[in-house]
């Protein structure tokens, strides 16, 4: 897949003013990852990618708005009835499709040649395995973690995806997303995880175009709404920031595991259309990548306040059943314990979140020791613990939803 750079004054800065808004800072976040994947030198020529895909986009994704935005009485426009049915039953189920639409899913049907089925499996199933851990480190070091740089959540403000009475239901949604490409068969043609791995796609091509040409996106600040760069670096904190996290909460992770959840990650990202690249096989790889995005990032911005304190506030609005008011009470300090653990007093400041002592973390653990080098290491122990994986995010899952369907944000042209 071809990278293209948004067309600009050859005058102009090659990088947006975001680049390396606080080297300094960035530095001292990143150096446990740096000392972690053994990085001994920076690599000028990748922070240089790393800022010029700033102002690039997903030219597939672009191509099907683009459709999706003609005249309704051209032809060639893309209709959500069209575009649904062809997810959902294949581009031959609609009659005369547009061009744009075929050539979408042209691309996103075609399977590449390294994708391994058996491997993919076994990255799910460890996926699985993980647990509550794994929703703990995608929301406290991945999701709010994340939230210490500015871009990503400025668009995120921008959009009204985390403020307010939206926050819990909104992180359920990408909750939804994750199950779903780590169920058995998920990422098959006919799978969940993929049908909502590519319309997440798609919704995230909308909200380009639309921040994009609207004018209400500082794009020589921040580059493109969703561009290369933070695509790869989203990418980057399912994989190799998620195993990671789990490791400092006391789970195991073989090898085997290892390669197994990068492969499953690897083929998510190909589809989202994450450059081609910066799809990593090896958890170093994409440790040494990792790096250097964190390396070039902005310094905190009041959006990533606003969206973690709605995160950690919003534990408390969930039905918990019996005794809801003490149980949000206990989850709230239970992830603010978490997320000192992960991001220290400094990050917390940054972010304007108390900061409490991390006693949540002592039983996580113990409990993730005895799961994952005693119960893992026989094939019943594994089973079980899927099982218990499966059942930890059916809970999530109802929590953040109750009584509706989980599902992920609709398609807005």
């Amino acid at each position: 897949m071809v990278t293209q750079e948004l067309l600009r004054d050859e005058s102009t800065r090659p990088y947006p003013t975001r680049y390396e808004g606080n080297r300094p800072r960035n530095e001292r976040i990143g150096r446990p990852l740096k000392k972690f994947a053994r990085i001994h030198e920076v690599d000028q020529r990748l922070l240089d990618r790393i800022g010029r895909r700033m102002f690039a986009r997903d030219e597939v994704g672009a191509a099907l708005v683009h459709g999706m935005r003609r005249d309704r009485d051209d032809p060639q426009r893309v209709t959500m009835k069209q575009f649904h049915r062809a997810l959902e039953h294949g581009i031959e189920s609609v009659p005369d499709a547009p061009a744009a639409l075929r050539e979408f899913f042209a691309v996103v049907d075609t399977v590449p040649d390294w994708v391994d089925w058996n491997l993919l499996e076994q990255g799910a199933r460890a996926f699985r395995r993980m647990g509550r851990t794994r929703n703990d480190v995608l929301l406290q070091l991945s999701l709010i973690g994340g939230y210490r740089f500015g871009g990503p959540p400025d668009l995120l403000v921008e959009t009204g995806g985390l403020t307010g009475s939206t926050a819990m239901r909104r992180l359920g949604e990408t909750q939804k997303w994750g199950t779903a490409v780590g169920e058995p068969g998920g990422m098959r043609r006919n799978g969940d995880g993929f049908k909502l791995t590519v319309h997440v796609r798609a919704m995230h091509a909308l909200v380009n175009d639309r921040f994009e040409n609207n004018g209400r996106w500082d794009i020589e600040h921040w580059g493109l709404p969703i561009n290369r760069t933070d695509q790869a670096a989203t990418l980057g904190l399912f994989n190799g920031t998620l195993l990671l996290g789990v490791r400092a909460l006391g789970y195991t992770v073989s090898r085997d595991e290892s390669r197994a959840v990068m492969h499953l990650w690897k083929y998510v990202g190909w589809l989202m259309g994450v450059d081609e690249e910066w799809l990593f096989d090896s958890e170093r790889e994409q440790h040494r990548f990792n790096y250097h995005v964190v390396l070039v990032q902005d310094d905190v911005t009041p959006a990533g306040a606003d969206l973690s304190c709605a995160l950690v506030d919003g534990q408390r609005t969930l039905d918990y059943g019996r005794f809801s008011r003490l149980r949000g009470t206990y989850e709230r300090l239970r992830l603010l314990s978490m997320l000192r653990f992960f991001l220290g007093e400094q990050g917390l400041h940054d972010l304007g979140l108390p900061v409490t002592a991390p006693w949540a973390v002592v039983p996580v653990i113990a409990t993730n020791i005895v799961k994952s080098q005693v119960l893992k290491r026989s094939a019943p122990g594994r089973r079980l613990l899927e099982h218990l994986g499966d059942r930890a995010a059916r809970r999530e899952l109802a929590l953040k939803f109750g009584s509706v369907k989980p599902d992920v944000g609709a398609l807005q042209v």
